[in-house]
């Protein structure tokens, strides 16, 4: 193997074992035992398993970011932009179960600090941005647009690690659900949500 196909096979590896184990529950000794090289390999590439857990969660959340990111677009209707974050977090669940498992694992969402709240902090703070102008438009208070954004993204994510679990229901009804809260407020819900976007 030349060193860079070593890198991506120990990132697999560990990426693996971090979702098993967590970062506290894995070893070096591990990582090295499944990549079939010895501990200084590990060492060499990455400094240690704090590394290696490093580049693996960089490389999640930037994935993960990329995703949710990329439904935030500012002339899209507002209820059109919560239905594709809600859909675009749990299309990564869906596709990288593994990688949510380290994001949510070892920094979860009650934390003030951590790379998924970092990661929920990054997200809120986009969605702040489409929802000062959607509030502005219908005549609400710009400033409470912070406090909106936070809840949305939150309940989104909490949704999020209930769902990687039990995946039931599917994932166009879960979103749809989220939606249904999210834009009908409990008092308003629909009996029967469904997303206005088809997939």
């Amino acid at each position: 193997m030349t060193g860079s196909q070593r890198r991506e096979q120990l990132v697999d590896i560990g990426r693996r074992l971090f979702a098993e184990r967590g970062v506290e529950g894995t070893t070096v000794e591990e990582i090295a035992a499944a990549a079939k090289v010895s501990k200084p390999v590990v060492y060499e590439h990455f400094g240690g398993k704090e590394g290696l857990y490093a580049v693996v969660v960089d490389r999640e959340v930037q994935q993960l970011l990329g995703l949710i990111t990329s439904q935030l677009v500012a002339d899209a209707r507002p209820r059109v932009l919560l239905e594709g974050a809600a859909l675009a977090l749990l299309d990564y669940i869906e596709q990288h179960p593994d990688g949510f498992r380290i994001l949510v694992r070892d920094s979860p969402v009650a934390q003030s600090t951590g790379t998924f709240s970092s990661l929920l902090g990054d997200t809120a703070t986009q969605v702040e941005h489409v929802l000062v102008d959607a509030f502005a438009a219908r005549g609400l208070d710009r400033r409470t647009a912070p406090m909106y954004a936070q809840m949305l993204v939150g309940m989104v994510a909490m949704t999020g690690q209930w769902w990687l679990d039990s995946r039931r229901p599917k994932k166009a009804e879960v979103a749809a659900h989220l939606v249904n809260l999210a834009w009908n407020g409990l008092s308003g819900l629909e009996p029967k949500p469904r997303l206005t976007r088809r997939r």
